[in-house]
C-alpha cells in the first residue's frame, strides 16, 4: 500500500489548518478542508488529519468513521487519543504562519503505513521529517516552547525595560536577529556581553537599574543571569 494519501481532509480552521490545508494542495495532493466544527468528512478520504486543540483531539477522533488513517498536528500530545484508528502524527517544529519548507516536523505513528503516512505529508510540504516517542513528547515540546514562545516573553521584557529609556523596539531587532544567527552557527559560543567577559561591576549597574525600572523583572533578570553565568563556567 502506497504511503502517499490520495485524498487528505484536514480538519479545524485555526491558523494551523487554514495553512496547512492550502500547502498540501499546493503540493499536488487532493485536500478536503479545512473543515469546520460539525462538517462531515467525506467517505472516500485515506487520510484525516486534525488540526485542532489538544483537549479536542480524542472526541473529534471518535466521530471519524473507521476506514481513513487519521493523525494530530499536535506537539504534546501522543497517538493514544486516536485510537483505535491507525494513527499518526505530524507537528511542524515552526511557528504559524509561516512557510513550512525547510522547518523540522516530529512524526510518529502506530504502525509502519503510518509512520511512512506521516514523514510522506512532511516531506510534501519541504520539511525535514524526525520521529519523536511518546515517552519523548513533553521534553520535546518543553524544547519548543522555549525557543518560540520564551523568546517572546523574554523579549517583550527587554522591550519594556528599554522603553524607560525613551527608545523603541524597533532598534533591538537587528541584535535580536543577529544573536539567533550567531547561535545557530555557534551554539553556546555565541554568547556575548559582561556575564561573558566576567565583568561584575557592570551586571550590578544592571540589576539595579532594573531593580529601580521594572521591579517585576527582577526576578527574571536573576534567573537570567545565573543560567548565564552557569554556561560560562
Amino acid at each position: 500500500m502506497s504511503s502517499f494519501p490520495r485524498h487528505v481532509v484536514v480538519v479545524g480552521a485555526g491558523r494551523m489548518g487554514s495553512a496547512l490545508a492550502p500547502a498540501l494542495r499546493a503540493a499536488g495532493l487532493e485536500v478536503t478542508g479545512p473543515l469546520r466544527r460539525g462538517e462531515r468528512c467525506p467517505r472516500d478520504a485515506d487520510c484525516v488529519l486534525l488540526c485542532v486543540p489538544d483537549a479536542e483531539i480524542g472526541q473529534l477522533a471518535r466521530d471519524v468513521p473507521p476506514g481513513p488513517l487519521v493523525g494530530h498536528v499536535s506537539g504534546a500530545t501522543t497517538l493514544a487519543p486516536l485510537a483505535p484508528h491507525e494513527a499518526f502524527s505530524v507537528h511542524p517544529l515552526m511557528t504559524v504562519p509561516a512557510a513550512f519548507e525547510g522547518a523540522g516536523a516530529a512524526i510518529a505513528g502506530s504502525s509502519d503505513h503510518a509512520l511512512d503516512t506521516a514523514r510522506a505529508l512532511a516531506e510534501a510540504l519541504g520539511m525535514r521529517p524526525f520521529e519523536i516517542a511518546d515517552e519523548d513528547r513533553a521534553a520535546y515540546h518543553a524544547a519548543a516552547s522555549m525557543a518560540s514562545n520564551y523568546l517572546v516573553a523574554l523579549e517583550d521584557a527587554a522591550e519594556r525595560l528599554l522603553a524607560t529609556t525613551g527608545a523603541s523596539r524597533e532598534l533591538l531587532v537587528p541584535l535580536v536577529r543577529a544573536t539567533v544567527e550567531n547561535w545557530a552557527r555557534d551554539g553556546a559560543d555565541a554568547l556575548t556581553g559582561p556575564i561573558a567577559r566576567g565583568d561584575d561591576e557592570t551586571v550590578a549597574h544592571q540589576r539595579a537599574a532594573v531593580a529601580e525600572r521594572t521591579p517585576e523583572l527582577l526576578e527574571l533578570f536573576d534567573a537570567l543571569a545565573n543560567s548565564t553565568r552557569e554556561l560560562v563556567t
